[in-house]
């Protein structure tokens, strides 16, 4: 569990919406960006860092953190709604997402921003990335975990696969896994572009504990989440969540393409709207 008390104020569910509201202001310094990517995976991002992480906000290099490496560059916009969240950062700096000398550029940069440990945007790198982190820790003794997040697109890259091969062959039991399934990418539906199911199969196949679950329900990703972490088998964990773009913003969800969405002036204070009015639901 993390070591800051603000992160045990709030239930989960607030947390994630207040990932999403983060997301949106930074957005709305743009214009556009990443933002169904940011809404899909808030939940995901809320258990990671107020269920289950350890780390120290005022110490990013704190030695006994567990580390979350974001492989899927483009989705930082998301982490760093995590990371003003969590207390990594001041709240006046979302107003300087994307902008020249801002520690927020809008693909991920470790030497930019405190609490980002990879830089992003050349996809496919993360997991292998993450293997070697794992191996690092456990030749220092370290009961630290690494995560990764990867997106459904990067099933298409080699290296992932690589990934998840030599995962299992060193038997990292202290790695976690997430893929974000939306089955969209730039070119189009994820699973039009290269076809990767059954994917929970394959992965157990290559020897992996793997669990497959509604990204969007707090519960099964909480659930998911204590699972991965106390899974007795000496073996790399998992887990395959299932989101939908644009999630918490209706007339977000509803466009067809929203991989990297334009969102008109007006419509920001609807979209913040709609995140309130669902909220309150």
């Amino acid at each position: 569990m993390n070591t800051s008390e603000a992160g045990q104020r709030a239930p989960l569910a607030e947390h994630a919406y207040r990932i999403r509201r983060n997301a949106l202001l930074m957005g709305e310094v743009q214009g556009q960006g990443y933002i169904g990517q940011a809404l899909d995976i808030a939940d995901v991002l809320a258990v990671a860092y107020f269920g289950a992480m350890r780390y120290q906000p005022e110490n990013p290099e704190w030695e006994g953190r567990d580390r979350f490496l974001l492989s899927n560059g483009h989705y930082a916009i998301a982490l760093y709604a995590a990371l003003f969240e969590a207390g990594f950062l001041p709240p006046e700096e979302l107003e300087t997402y994307g902008s020249d000398d801002s520690r927020l550029p809008m693909s991920g940069m470790a030497s930019y921003t405190p609490g980002m440990e990879m830089s992003g945007g050349s996809l496919g790198h993360g997991l292998t990335i993450a293997v070697g982190r794992c191996l690092g820790l456990k030749r220092k003794g370290s009961d630290a975990f690494v995560y990764t997040l990867f997106s459904d697109g990067e099933l298409d890259e080699g290296a992932i696969w690589e990934g998840i091969m030599s995962a299992a062959h060193w038997k990292l039991d202290n790695l976690i896994a997430i893929v974000d399934v939306n089955n969209q990418q730039a070119d189009g539906p994820s699973t039009q572009i290269m076809a990767f199911e059954p994917l929970v199969e394959k992965l157990e196949a290559f020897g992996w504990y793997t669990q497959r679950i509604d990204g969007n329900d707090i519960d099964a990703v909480q659930t998911a989440f204590d699972n991965a972490r106390n899974h007795p088998e000496p073996r790399p964990r998992m887990i395959v969540c299932d989101t939908r773009m644009g999630c918490g913003v209706p007339f977000l969800e509803e466009r067809e393409k929203n991989h990297f969405i334009r969102v008109d002036p007006h419509e920001w204070q609807l979209a913040l709207a709609a995140l309130d009015e669902g909220r309150q639901a």
